[in-house]
């Protein structure tokens, strides 16, 4: 079982990556999941090259990171090859050690942009832009697509050929098709088929949502790495409980305390970030309505989050909710 590797001259140790999540992955939640510990790579949001290069100030924003985050791949989206290209030299020029391509995201609107995973059916076009992305930079230029469109039409080895010959160097899989959405069980044995397939990094995404799963997946498909999404919002040290247990070290089992702190530090960075209270508010709901999922009380825990109006409501809420619980704290599983 691997438990690091490189992609390019990029050193991904351990080998748990977080992955881009639109509206969640932000500079400050990715910095907040870095100081948990255990994340090798961390990838930003997508973002829309047309945005990017006709210089929407809300789009250039999405690029930003901080030294702390690093190593950091900027993911971009889009169906045109000269912006994507483009949208990589100003990533380069960033900083970003590693520039993503999505051709992954199920969503109708990107779909129907002609982005995201709408490229599984157009490889060609798909192909021109690894190709002209690839001349364009030099840095590490890196793919994440899905296992094909439907059940009729999975691509993945051939996508992954393709791209292995373009000069992408490395492949991240979401064992779902685009139709799936996020419904429905991920297909690693797809992924491991790709991982025997071609000769770059592989890495596996999909339904990863404790420590024991991540390494479950290492060993049974051989795949380089593992990417960590909504598990990561459901129990932000799972990345850290990860690496502990590839090392043999008893993992890290957070405290109550520490999942309000957490909850605390998100919404001060919000604040500070988010350019209206509201907006700040509505991320820490957000994040609040997958931390609590399994903890006790917590479907009453969110309503009240939901309904809190005020950073003195919500701050109350979440200090009333982990006080009230934590004579529990003993029952609790580390992987909630």
């Amino acid at each position: 079982m691997k438990t690091e590797y490189y992609i390019g001259n990029v050193r991904i140790k351990p080998n748990l990556i977080l992955a881009p999540m639109a509206g969640v992955t932000d500079s400050a939640f990715r910095k907040l999941i870095k100081r948990c510990g255990g994340v090798g790579l961390i990838v930003t949001e997508f973002i829309s090259v047309e945005g990017l290069t006709r210089n929407n100030l809300k789009t250039h924003k999405l690029m930003y990171f901080e030294q702390e985050e690093k190593p950091i791949s900027i993911q971009f989206f889009g169906h045109n090859s000269d912006r994507m290209a483009a949208a990589a030299e100003v990533a380069e020029a960033a900083g970003a050690d590693i520039v993503d391509i999505n051709c992954g995201c199920p969503a109708k609107k990107v779909v129907n942009g002609g982005g995201g995973s709408s490229l599984l059916k157009d490889l060609p076009k798909m192909e021109k832009i690894l190709r002209e992305t690839r001349k364009a930079i030099k840095i590490p230029l890196t793919l994440k697509y899905r296992i094909g469109w439907d059940e009729n039409s999975i691509n993945a080895i051939e996508v992954g050929k393709m791209a292995e010959n373009c000069g992408i160097e490395q492949l991240a899989i979401h064992g779902r098709t685009r139709m799936q959405g996020y419904s429905g069980f991920a297909d690693w044995n797809t992924i491991a088929q790709v991982k025997q397939a071609v000769k770059i990094p592989v890495v596996g995404s999909g339904d990863v949502t404790t420590a024991e799963q991540a390494l479950q997946r290492l060993r049974e498909t051989d795949v380089d790495g593992v990417m960590i999404g909504r598990g990561a919002m459901a129990n932000p040290w799972i990345f850290r409980q990860a690496d502990e247990l590839m090392r043999k070290i008893t993992p890290h089992q957070p405290t109550l305390e520490e999942k309000r702190i957490f909850l605390i530090d998100y919404l001060d960075v919000m604040l500070k970030e988010m350019s209206t209270e509201k907006a700040a508010l509505g991320k820490v709901k957000q994040l609040c309505g997958h931390f609590t999922r399994g903890l006790p009380g917590g479907a009453i825990f969110r309503n009240q989050i939901f309904h809190s109006n005020t950073v003195a409501e919500l701050i109350d809420r979440i200090n009333e909710y982990f006080t009230m619980i934590e004579p529990q704290e003993s029952e609790l599983s580390y992987a909630f």
